[in-house]
């Protein structure tokens, strides 16, 4: 067999120990998983940026605010993150303002109550599985380097039954090694560059949820008066 075949990718992956392989194979399936959730969530957000930016623009053209709770009450599943937030803090004062036993100081409170344990609620949905892009950014390098510093033991001390090391010796080993370190950063970057640019816009939409829910306090707080 020629240097050049047992140097093509695939042999490398055939030839390596078993440790080496099983690391290998978690790499891979970590990598799935990561490129599954990076195209998720992609959708997610779009999403999640466009319905935001639909319901400003309703929300800031002058419409009644009793038609726009009534649209986002009867449409919550299809609603965005924004609209839910608003249609729950609407809810609680309009249920406070009927009971007509709290004062207006209570009703601007329990509506800011509402929509802040709705944002909550919303942070929580638009950052599931971010931990887990992290991890795969940060723990896949070294997972990689454990498989190569095994597979570099196992070459070198193959070397111990041979009475002269070449090059041709040893490349096939270390070559086998490096595989594993090349897949943990093919699984860890795509991780990294997707955690990041995520955080970045999921930051961004929380920056606007937190103003509108401001904002929209102090529409209330001037209904009250």
């Amino acid at each position: 067999m020629s240097v050049s075949q047992d140097l093509s990718f695939l042999t490398l992956i055939t030839n390596a120990s078993v440790l080496a392989q099983a690391v290998m194979a978690l790499l891979m399936v970590v990598s799935l998983m990561s490129w599954t959730y990076i195209f998720r969530k992609w959708f997610v957000l779009k999403k999640a940026q466009r319905q935001t930016e639909e319901f400003e623009r309703d929300f800031w053209s002058g419409k009644d605010l009793n038609a726009l709770y009534q649209s986002a009450a009867h449409d919550r599943h299809g609603s965005g993150s924004l609209e839910r937030i608003f249609e729950a803090g609407m809810r609680e004062f309009m249920k406070l303002k009927a009971s007509q036993r709290a004062d207006a100081g209570v009703q601007l409170e329990g509506a800011r109550r509402a929509m802040r344990a709705t944002y909550q609620r919303e942070m929580d949905y638009l950052e599931a599985h971010l931990a887990f892009l992290a991890s795969v950014g940060s723990v896949s390098p070294y997972v990689g380097l454990f498989g190569t510093v095994w597979g570099i033991m196992n070459s070198f001390r193959g070397l111990a039954n041979v009475q002269q090391a070449t090059l041709a010796n040893v490349a096939p080993g270390i070559a086998e090694a490096l595989v594993a370190t090349a897949i943990g950063l093919f699984a860890a970057i795509p991780a990294v560059v997707a955690y990041n640019r995520y955080a970045h816009d999921i930051d961004r939409l929380a920056i606007r949820f937190e103003s509108f829910i401001e904002e929209f306090s102090n529409i209330l707080q001037r209904q009250t008066r």
